[in-house]
């Protein structure tokens, strides 16, 4: 169930955004080849619903689901403007990607803010390991996403809460080889556990709730900053003592 209420914008941004947006959803489609079958199917009378979902091999899954709903918005508005003349400007070549570095093992020591940094943008860069990594996650920690859903937060700061936990959920996999058990969500009620969790994973979601707060497009409510600070605390820990 989703619960952003932000309106839903038809807009192209442009061939190099919706290239990105494609490459990450594992379409094996480029912007040219988009525009191209949506001038068929509208010639063949179809509708955007009939076409869209055949872009892509399996079911486009994002980490962020702003990500998923940006790359509807850009479909859709290129499905508008497809009667027209649009013209995409083809973007110059992209720079060869070197390979994502995995981070090591942390070996049961905790992470240092290095690592963290490391493991981030390992997450960042393989597409393919980031849907992997959501899928596990979705799969073990399904009941924990449901206990942050029912908790009285605004939209912004429900998705705050669950991207944070994908991402620890991510991280502790990469890190310790293998998925954090299921996290039971009374582990979330009281105070932290234990010490609260490695440092380096605290500093992260003190800065991941930073950034949401700075959001120019949906920032969370000022007025949730210390609930939102005190559930991100006791979410490192909860995750932090899940890890095998």
């Amino acid at each position: 169930m989703s619960r952003s209420n932000a309106p839903f914008d038809r807009r192209f941004e442009g061939t190099g955004i919706l290239a990105e947006l494609l490459a990450l959803a594992g379409s094996p489609y480029g912007p040219e080849e988009v525009l191209a079958h949506f001038r068929e199917a509208q010639k063949a009378g179809l509708a955007a619903s009939d076409v869209i979902p055949t872009l892509f091999p399996e079911e486009p899954r994002f980490g962020d689901p702003s990500l998923a709903k940006r790359l509807f918005q850009n479909l859709l508005g290129l499905w508008d403007a497809s009667p027209g003349s649009v013209i995409l400007a083809r973007p110059g070549p992209r720079p060869k990607k070197e390979k994502p570095l995995r981070p090591p093992l942390l070996e049961r020591a905790p992470p240092t803010p290095e690592w963290v940094d490391s493991a981030r943008r390992y997450l960042d860069q393989d597409a393919a390991g980031g849907t992997r990594f959501l899928h596990s996650f979705e799969n073990r920690q399904d009941a924990l996403v449901t206990f942050l859903d029912e908790q009285p937060l605004s939209d912004e700061g429900y998705g705050v809460l669950r991207h944070l936990a994908f991402e620890l959920h991510a991280m502790l996999e990469l890190g310790c080889g293998t998925a954090p058990a299921r996290v039971d969500p009374a582990a979330l009620m009281g105070s932290p556990g234990g010490d609260g969790g490695p440092s380096a994973l605290v500093s992260y979601a003190d800065e991941a709730l930073f950034k949401a707060e700075q959001d120019e497009e949906a920032p969370v409510p000022p007025g949730e900053r210390a609930v939102l600070q005190d559930w991100m605390r006791k979410l490192v820990a909860a995750f932090w003592a899940a890890r095998r």
